[in-house]
Order: C-alpha cells, then structure tokens, then sequence
C-alpha cells in the first residue's frame, strides 16, 4: 500500500477525493429536488400551504377575496 502514495501525491490525491466527494454529494442533492417523491423542499411548502388552510377553517376567515 505505501508504494501507491509513491506513485501520488498524497496531499493532490485528498484533495482531488474531496473534491469529487462534494461535487458528488451536490449531484446527488440536486437529482432528489428534481423529484417529486424526494423534493424536501417542495413538501415543507406544502405543510405550511396545509396549516395555514387549518387555521382558516378553525377561524372562518378566508384571505380570499
């Protein structure tokens, strides 16, 4: 195994693993916002479109109108 980081350098090869590893996981981010199952984003949205609606029907009043 030490012969390896002879062939790398090993401050270049973390960095390059890094690297890759964030660009990954930002990719991987973006593709479930991109979804409608996964969309965390979108369904927060929706549980505060839902509360308000909530209150509205205990209060009576619309904001509508």
């Amino acid at each position: 195994m030490w012969r390896t980081w002879l062939l790398f350098d090993p401050r270049r090869a973390l960095v390059a693993l890094f690297a890759f590893l964030a660009v990954l996981a930002l990719l991987i981010h973006f593709i479930l916002l991109s979804t409608e199952r996964f969309n965390w984003m979108h369904t927060a949205s929706l549980v505060d479109t839902t509360e308000q609606v909530a209150m509205q029907a205990q209060t009576g009043k619309s904001t509508l109108a």
